[in-house]
């Protein structure tokens, strides 16, 4: 398609491809990985997170104006921005996984089988948790809700972040009692040296990213995430997508949701993209050299949370088989992505979205505007497109700084669109 001028941005940016390696599984071959997150581990986590204080379902907003601009039938957005008040769809994964964490020590060092949550949120257990620490390394959405979770269900959290976290995200993680330790490296680097030091210090690491010999409590942190996709799911009835755009990271919660949707439309799926960072490129390079690959972040992407150089073990084999594309996008498509969404000029509902939830949108214009790219991603007319705003503004100072806008001026218009909607 020809873009619309005001699309000539996306237009025009430099968009690196990569198809997956293998053919699209099917039928049999399609059954044949052995998933993560049985259906079992899903129900689970939806049915102890939906009794969660303050729970309800993200909105998924439709963008009938910008669908029309951009030349595709339908645009939907999964807008992460007020789940819990901790702004990242990250509150349903590092939380949950730290209910487990305790439930499990209960279980093991006290012989208290089948702890619930709510027993864990009325503090009758505190007594017996409040010396365990949980600790985790973060870009600053994960954490936050490590040190939520922490809070929430009676144990000590320690944080680890890395040089370029920014000092709001610091300060939020401090505000919710997590004791924040600042290192001067990058991302991988954090990892590296939380869990160097829970295994000093007796802490239990609540990561979001897997390695070898670590797989059991990132499992629980994906099947936190995998609240959202059912919703998605509910939410989006009959109309099934034809395309998917999410953000890659260590890729954890594209993981999730490629399975999750394998799970429920099987052959039927959608076509699965998986957005990055050009600096932060892990899964991209993975799937350019059929296997899982670390790359060197030397320079930190303003996508803060998709500052990651390490796949992770857990989510690489899932994505190998039933991602269909990587892109990735330049840090110049970033503030004109989030104002777009803030600004709503084709008269959709305005929307708070962080740095890191607008990769996918401006992977999908820099598609859709291409004649090449959306012939290889089969980007048409009558495409049905859904985009997962995976945060909003979590850093609001940052937020305005790129913007020039007010997060929560923006909020307040898209509450009343919605209103007369």
């Amino acid at each position: 398609m020809k873009p619309h001028d005001d699309l000539k941005l996306f237009a025009r940016a430099r968009t690196r491809w990569t198809g997956n390696q293998g053919p699209r599984p099917s039928g049999e071959a399609r059954d044949s990985g052995v998933p993560i997150l049985s259906e079992a581990k899903t129900t689970a986590a939806r049915a102890t997170i939906s009794q969660w204080p303050e729970y309800d379902q993200s909105p998924l907003i439709a963008l009938p104006g910008l669908a029309s601009t951009a030349g595709v039938g339908q645009i939907f957005y999964k807008d992460e921005a007020n789940r819990f008040g901790l702004g990242s769809f990250k509150a349903l994964g590092g939380a949950y996984a730290v209910y487990k964490v305790l439930a499990d020590y209960l279980e093991r060092q006290h012989g208290l089988g089948g702890v619930e949550s709510s027993a864990l949120l009325s503090g009758i257990h505190n007594d017996l948790t409040r010396n365990l620490t949980v600790a985790s390394a973060t870009d600053g959405n994960h954490g936050r809700s490590v040190a939520w979770g922490a809070r929430l269900f009676g144990c000590e959290c320690t944080i680890y972040i890395h040089a370029g976290v920014s000092g709001g995200r610091e300060q939020a993680l401090l505000d919710l009692g997590a004791r924040v330790v600042r290192i001067t490296g990058n991302y991988d680097e954090s990892i590296r040296l939380c869990a160097e030091h829970a295994r000093r210090d007796g802490m239990t690491v609540v990561s979001d990213t897997s390695w070898e010999g670590y797989r059991d409590i990132p499992t629980e942190v994906m099947a936190g995430y995998s609240v959202m996709a059912s919703e998605l799911i509910e939410q989006l009835g009959t109309q099934t997508p034809t395309h998917v755009f999410v953000q890659g990271g260590v890729g954890g919660i594209a993981a999730t949701l490629a399975e999750r949707f394998d799970r429920e439309w099987g052959d039927d799926r959608p076509s699965f993209v998986v957005t990055e960072p050009e600096t932060a490129a892990c899964l991209f390079e993975s799937a350019a050299a059929g296997r899982r690959t670390s790359v060197d972040v030397t320079e930190e992407t303003l996508m803060a949370g998709l500052s990651c150089g390490d796949v992770s073990h857990l989510a690489w084999p899932v994505l190998s088989r039933l991602a269909d594309h990587f892109i990735t996008v330049e840090e110049s498509l970033v503030a004109p992505a989030m104002k777009l969404l803030a600004l709503a000029p084709y008269g959709d509902e305005p929307i708070v979205a962080g740095e890191s939830a607008v990769p996918g949108l401006a992977g999908f214009l820099a598609a859709a505007t291409s004649p090449t790219l959306a012939e290889r991603m089969g980007i048409e007319s009558e495409s049905r497109i859904v985009l997962i705003g995976t945060e909003g503004a979590t850093d609001p100072r940052l937020y305005q700084e790129l913007t020039g806008l007010d997060p929560a001026s923006v909020a307040v218009r898209g509450h009343e669109k919605r209103k007369t909607d």
